[in-house]
């Protein structure tokens, strides 16, 4: 080796040494005492749906509860002035509910190796046992609880007077059989209160169903909603500031947050629109088997029914490749019912499948017949594909809510955590937390639950910061100056299937 060179270096490594053992002297600055600022926590209410509840999995249990983002704020307000925080929570970990005899909710999910099972499948695949079902729908617990979040809650739930005989998870904590949500969160006289994904459920039903359901924006009454339909804005708007009126009517203060796209969730984005492998002579049976469609299009074209683009955009070919395209229908295509030609065409980017069309994909309508082959001989149904059409609905509402949930905050003088802007980056870049990288990819991501919708115990612990975060900035308070955030890497992304 150059002697020089080895010079060098010696000298480097002092200038390192020295630099070292002047860092080793240097005082650590101590942190601030923590302080709520002009915030009074003394009594902390959240109000909301499945967020709010602690729901995870794709269930409500014990485990998920005792880390919903509410009480995990709930832990560090207590730190700064709050005071106890209660909820309503399940008898066990199973994630399961029954109403007497009846199950209403089914185990939670849990990982067994390769993608989300019911816990009490993956019990009875491995031969252990499989634990009993202990919440009863029917008990009533009560309603004085700090927290009043109720899965499947849209909108207009929150002040339907008896919700609860419609929703087991309210009717087990409501205060009367003509109840409402909004008038038991107000009970409690909050002192502070968050608001959360009120109209995430409004839109949520619509997609997970593929579209199955009406777009009601110009219907007013709710009443005559089904079940799978996009709530208008206007009645969102109008519910929206009738629950922020009564939150506030006594003082209370709080922090709000607005409605991510939905369609950034795994849910919608895990499964992709080209996973059919086909070799050579099945691609080949499938095309002939789409011949005589094909050329009707074409005579489509001729008749001018339809443009040679749309034409083309329904064309259906296969070949021999590990990626074709599903066949789906699409009720949004020209109506060629009256040549016999209904609306089939295959899948593009822009088309989102949802989860349960993993398992769907690729089984054989008559077993050992590859021509009905789900989703390539038998086209997708409506259900399992969510549309350009059909998404644009889902984010047009999201839009009008945002905007309504901002007008009524600013003319309260009240915060709102940008959980649509959270998402989006969570679902491009993935968000930092500490040594983390979270993501919206399903089981690894970290951030989103095994059903691709809820967030895990982990994304519950974002969700906690976050609300710090606005809460220091609107209120004065330090909890992120103080050290009071909580680490992320502390709270679970799976919990185990022998969870007791």
């Amino acid at each position: 080796m150059n002697t020089k060179y080895l010079w060098l270096l010696v000298i480097l490594l002092g200038f390192t040494a020295c630099e070292s053992d002047d860092d080793s002297t240097s005082a650590i600055e101590p942190l601030p005492p923590l302080t709520a600022g002009d915030a009074n926590l003394s009594n902390y209410v959240s109000i909301g749906a499945s967020f709010t509840a602690g729901y995870t999995d794709g269930a409500l249990f014990i485990a998920g509860q005792n880390n919903s983002f509410p009480n995990i704020l709930s832990q560090q307000f207590s730190l700064a002035g709050g005071g106890s925080f209660t909820q309503p929570l399940m008898n066990d970990n199973t994630g399961g509910m029954v109403a007497g005899a009846v199950p209403v909710a089914a185990y939670r999910l849990v990982f067994n190796g390769e993608g989300p099972e019911r816990l009490n499948e993956f019990l009875q695949d491995i031969g252990a046992p499989v634990p009993p079902i202990t919440t009863d729908a029917t008990v009533n617990l009560g309603s004085t609880f700090n927290n009043v979040g109720v899965p499947g809650a849209k909108s207009f739930h929150l002040v339907t007077p008896g919700y609860g005989s419609l929703n087991p998870y309210f009717g087990r904590m409501a205060s009367s059989a003509g109840a409402t949500m909004l008038g038991d969160a107000a009970n409690q006289n909050p002192t502070f209160f968050t608001l959360s994904e009120i109209g995430g459920n409004d839109v949520l039903a619509y997609a997970t169903s593929g579209g199955v359901g009406v777009d009601q924006t110009g219907n007013f009454n709710p009443a005559t909603y089904g079940f799978n339909d996009i709530t208008d804005p206007t009645v969102f708007g109008q519910i929206f500031t009738t629950i922020v009126d009564q939150l506030t009517a006594n003082g209370a203060q709080g922090v709000l947050a607005n409605v991510p796209y939905i369609t950034n969730l795994p849910y919608f984005t895990t499964v992709p629109f080209n996973p059919v492998p086909l070799d050579a002579a099945t691609a080949g049976a499938v095309n002939n088997a789409y011949a005589q469609y094909n050329g009707g299009l074409q005579l489509a074209v001729a008749g001018g029914l339809i443009s040679a683009d749309e034409a083309e955009y329904r064309t259906i070919m296969f070949e021999a490749s590990e990626t074709n395209a599903v066949v789906i229908e699409d009720e949004d295509l020209t109506d060629l019912s009256g040549l016999g030609l209904p609306n089939y065409r295959q899948a593009t980017a822009e088309d989102l499948l949802v989860l349960p069309s993993s398992s769907f994909i690729g089984t054989e309508a008559i077993p050992g017949n590859p021509l009905t082959v789900n989703g390539v001989a038998i086209p997708l149904g409506d259900q399992w594909v969510l549309t350009p059409e059909e998404q644009m609905s889902v984010l047009n509402a999201t839009d009008a809510y945002n905007a309504a949930i901002q007008s009524v905050a600013s003319s309260k003088g009240l915060p709102v955590v940008d959980f649509k802007g959270i998402l989006e980056e969570a679902s491009t870049t993935g968000i930092s937390y500490g040594n983390f990288i979270l993501t919206t990819d399903l089981v690894l991501g970290g951030l989103v639950s095994l059903d691709g919708i809820h967030l895990t115990a982990r994304g519950y612990a974002v969700m906690a910061n976050e609300f710090m975060k606005v809460i220091d900035d609107s209120y004065g308070s330090n909890f992120e100056a103080s050290g009071n955030f909580v680490d992320v890497g502390q709270y679970p992304t799976n919990y185990s299937p022998t969870l007791q």
